[in-house]
């Protein structure tokens, strides 16, 4: 199974554009830059790799832990999971943090951190997200 995604970049670095476009077409000429991945804290002018990692990280990990939770006999009412990725610039991408809130009738706090622990750890992208540091904070809603 392949997903595909394409970027068109015109310019340089700092004073360029481009967009991008996905295969489901969710992504259809969406603008990115500089600006947008360096100086905009606001997100209005565009996304980027650091806004769509996390996008990724946060919809793989809701989807893994509510498996999880379905497993067990506890299926979630609602799970609310939020990634938030740090760049810092001329390091890299240095950490994706995790938070989860869910409704989850019947579970326990213990056995709801434990399952999703087991999120963290067998989601696709926090595995692909191997060489950062990857963090959970999970609590009942």
């Amino acid at each position: 199974m392949d997903r595909t995604a394409n970027a068109v970049w015109q310019g340089n670095l700092k004073e360029g554009k481009g967009t991008l476009d996905a295969q489901s077409g969710a992504l259809k000429g969406t603008p990115y830059s500089f600006k947008a991945r360096f100086e905009d804290e606001s997100g209005k002018s565009g996304t980027n790799p650091e806004e769509l990692i996390a996008a990724a990280h946060a919809g793989c990990f809701a989807m893994q832990f509510s498996h999880f939770l379905a497993e067990n006999g506890t299926p979630a009412d609602q799970v609310d999971a939020k990634a938030v990725v740090t760049l810092v610039p001329g390091t890299g991408i240095t950490g994706s943090a995790l938070t989860v809130v869910g409704k989850v009738p019947g579970i326990d706090a213990a056995k709801f951190q434990e399952l999703a622990e087991k999120a963290k750890a067998g989601c696709p992208v926090s595995k692909a997200l191997g060489a950062i540091n990857v963090s959970l904070d999970a609590r009942l809603a």
